[in-house]
């Protein structure tokens, strides 16, 4: 099988080993697996037609794509043509947009601290909860787009910088702890504890530290709760801690790198998830025959 493997252009570099890696683990189990930049990539309708092109010619579709890119209309354009994507457009909408996930996590009864949605041009005089707060813009990942409000005068000055739409959050949490669970397709490959203690935010990036946490019974009965209802193929899970070490429900990334998973074990997450995608493609070529 020949597919794409999408980044774009700006996260190539700091992401080659990686991208090194993911080829040579397809190439072990028979998959031709390319790098395509999302800029050489162009979508949208022709002559009443939806269609892709690379570097404005029109191409042979791979086999499926994987998407490193955080852009839902891409997973969506590139299913709607008919390829099969990973992760899946449903996946990357819900996992992209934090007001959305924990509009859809709340239906499953697992545990999260008290949020609130806002658009972003709906600024309140006031917070809905007493400080200290968290705000995040919904899209924002890795830690960015995420600030601490103490005091009235952060408030308004945070306002004033926000740039989309976001969600506010109680602080009654472990801050600068967090944990990140690993998942391939149902299965759990491994769960990292992060901790910073110059930063609120836990995230290796930001000089968090990082090992390998053994998930309890009851924690392992959250996040299976949650694998079971969405099709993910490979994800983050993240958990900020309650004052009393429970998880409670933080955010999905779709886009997850394993820096942190490969630091602190010998698991072989892309082994793992292209025998997943294997596995998912044959099902969709068997079915195509019967």
């Amino acid at each position: 099988m020949h597919a794409w493997l999408i980044y774009s252009r700006k996260d190539v570099d700091q992401n080659s080993a990686y991208i090194d890696w993911f080829i040579k683990e397809a190439a072990y189990q028979h998959i031709s697996l390319e790098l395509v930049l999302r800029e050489e990539i162009t979508i949208g309708v022709q002559d009443h037609q939806r269609i892709i092109k690379r570097n404005g010619k029109t191409v042979s579709k791979p086999a499926f794509a994987i998407v490193r890119t955080i852009e839902p209309l891409l997973n969506l354009h590139l299913e709607t043509c008919g390829l099969t994507v990973f992760n899946s457009a449903d996946v990357s909408r819900v996992s992209n947009d934090k007001a959305l996930t924990h509009h859809h996590m709340i239906d499953l009864d697992v545990p999260m601290v008290d949020t609130f949605f806002f658009k972003k041009d709906v600024i309140p005089n006031s917070p809905p909860i007493p400080y200290p707060l968290v705000i995040k813009e919904a899209a924002g990942r890795g830690g960015n787009q995420v600030y601490y409000i103490e005091s009235e005068q952060v408030w308004l000055d945070c306002m004033s910088t926000i740039r989309g739409d976001y969600v506010i959050q109680s602080s009654h949490v472990q801050l600068g702890k967090d944990l990140r669970v690993f998942v391939v397709g149902k299965e759990i490959i491994g769960a990292i504890l992060r901790e910073n203690s110059q930063d609120f935010r836990a995230n290796f990036k930001l000089g968090g530290s990082a090992r390998l946490y053994e998930l309890q019974e009851e924690e392992l009965a959250i996040i299976n709760k949650i694998i079971s209802q969405f099709n993910f193929d490979m994800v983050g899970i993240d958990f900020l801690i309650g004052l009393n070490g429970e998880l409670l429900f933080n955010e999905i990334e779709d886009v997850v790198g394993s820096r942190t998973l490969s630091a602190v074990s010998n698991a072989n997450i892309l082994e793992k998830y292209v025998a997943h995608i294997k596995s998912e493609m044959n099902k969709r070529n068997s079915r195509k025959l019967t």
